[in-house]
């Protein structure tokens, strides 16, 4: 069983940048791995999730030329460059992996292991 550590977050005004990272317990193969983040009240959200083998990566609309995904494969993390970041940014972010290939990359309920979350805070 694997687990996934996060970390990175924090406060920042906007505009500001924030580098989140997720490393798995142990060297496993996965299928995908991504953030989800979840403002209070609100519903989990993909933000950004990557193909493993392939590298490639897929963004939700709002954070496209703002947020990159990367991996260091060694060291089994992902990160996620967050700049110009913005209030509505705000919310606790979880990274995600499974094992298996998924149909719809940006449904939570497809992944197998989730991080503990990391809040990220955005003041206008």
């Amino acid at each position: 069983q694997a687990q996934l550590v996060a970390s990175g977050g924090g406060s920042v005004q906007t505009g500001g940048s924030l580098r989140l990272s997720c490393t798995t317990s142990r060297d496993i193969s996965l299928k995908y791995m991504g953030w989800f983040r979840q403002a209070p009240e609100m519903k989990r959200e993909g933000v950004a999730i990557m193909e493993v083998d392939s590298s490639t990566t897929f963004y939700e609309d709002s954070v496209k030329g703002r947020f990159t995904l990367s991996r260091d494969a060694i060291r089994n993390t992902l990160f996620l460059q967050m700049d110009s970041l913005k209030p509505n940014d705000t919310a606790m972010y979880y990274c995600a992996a499974t094992r298996f290939e998924i149909y719809n990359i940006w449904n939570s309920g497809n992944y197998e292991y989730w991080g503990q979350g990391t809040q990220v805070t955005v003041s206008s």
